[in-house]
């Protein structure tokens, strides 16, 4: 069965080294890693859980100021 061209979705996985605590640096490399997947022709791309914080964030998580780094990442 052929498909439409406008039914598919290009997806895109990464699969990247986080560090724990480094919001801003995991965040670059999540820049870096959409614009590659976008000139591969990707429609989304997906990260890791826990990719922004870096995964076992344990007691960081639980830190305002750790909370409110997240938030703003996700906003930019």
């Amino acid at each position: 069965m052929a498909l439409n061209p406008a039914s598919e979705l290009k997806i895109a996985l990464a699969q990247l080294n986080p560090t724990v605590g480094d919001v801003a640096g995991n965040l670059a490399k999540a820049r870096v890693a959409r614009a590659k997947a976008a000139r591969q022709g990707a429609d989304i791309i997906m990260f890791s859980e826990m990719y922004l914080s870096g995964y076992q964030a344990e007691d960081l998580v639980l830190k305002p100021a750790f909370q409110e780094a997240c938030r703003d990442a996700l906003e930019r």
